[in-house]
């Protein structure tokens, strides 16, 4: 799933009606190009995607000759919350993707966030005791001790994996971040503007 899909929908879902221009100078305000492999080509790129999959309405401004603005169409909303849970509650999905779904992650509601960060906490404490017991069988098998290094910094990341989202999931429960139907700003991040619009809550 591209980063950069789930991005560009939440950011046009936010203001309800924008442009390429003011999707870019929105996420650059996130700092998307420090934790995104995301580039200004693939957001304009993104948004003629998505219309021509039918996911955004792309409208001609006849007062602005080559302006075209783009809202979320009912599919494209349906969407959005499918890559957006999808991408925080499967860790098998690359780092960018995760990073996407935490930056949108004020678009659902509590209940739901909790859903998905559960589910991922439960897929990671899985596969970290799979990971032990292929860790201890190794070492029982006389693995040699440069080679065991590569188990021990597995489960070093296994375990970083199960504390970081466990920590998360307890924020989200206590009520630490702003999510939809709180009356709160959309997306809860720098350069984001009241003015956007609650999203719905999922």
């Amino acid at each position: 799933m591209s980063a950069t899909r789930l991005l560009v929908l939440g950011v046009v879902r936010g203001f309800g009606r924008t442009h390429g221009y003011r999707v870019r100078a929105e996420l650059l305000s996130w700092g998307i190009d420090d934790w995104a492999n995301v580039k200004p080509g693939s957001i304009y790129h993104a948004l003629r995607q998505l219309a021509r999959d039918g996911l955004l309405e792309a409208s001609e401004i006849m007062d602005w000759p080559g302006r075209v603005d783009y809202s979320v169409t009912p599919e494209g909303d349906e969407e959005f919350f499918r890559l957006l849970v999808d991408a925080l509650e499967r860790p098998e999905r690359r780092d960018d993707t995760l990073r996407a779904g935490l930056a949108l992650m004020p678009a659902l509601s509590r209940d739901r966030a909790v859903a998905a960060l559960s589910r991922r906490l439960g897929v990671l404490e899985a596969q970290r005791a799979v990971l032990r017991e292929e860790s201890g069988t190794a070492r029982a098998e006389g693995l040699p001790p440069h080679l065991a290094e590569l188990w021990r910094m597995r489960m070093r990341y296994a375990d970083l994996g199960v504390e970081w989202t466990r920590d998360l999931l307890e924020r989200v429960r206590s009520g630490e971040y702003e999510l939809a139907g709180e009356d709160r700003d959309p997306f809860g991040a720098p350069g984001s503007r009241q003015a956007l619009g609650a999203p719905s809550a999922h």
